[in-house]
């Protein structure tokens, strides 16, 4: 299993948000593009991440799982883009 940096992040912003609509508005895509990469998401890790409901969505089990890591691998890869940018920032001064 190979896990998508960008399904993640859908994955964290959903969880924050709490609905699928939410977290598309605030990402800047449609909820059925969102939908589609959590699918992908369910797919690639063999479970569903999420209940959908009327009053939003909320992590199943792995998804908490999940989230956790993807919360950690997204500050990190936050990390390495500050880190490269001073770097490239240093070489350039």
């Amino acid at each position: 299993m190979a896990l998508d940096a960008d399904r993640l992040r859908v994955l964290v912003e959903v969880a924050h948000a709490g609905s699928i609509a939410a977290a598309a508005a605030r990402m800047g895509f449609t909820p059925s593009a969102l939908s589609q990469q959590l699918a992908k998401l369910e797919r690639e890790v063999g479970a569903p991440l999420i209940e959908r409901g009327r009053a939003g969505t909320r992590l199943t089990g792995p998804g908490r799982v999940l989230l956790e890591h993807g919360e950690r691998v997204l500050g990190e890869l936050r990390a390495a883009e500050r880190a490269v940018r001073a770097a490239v920032g240093a070489e350039l001064a």
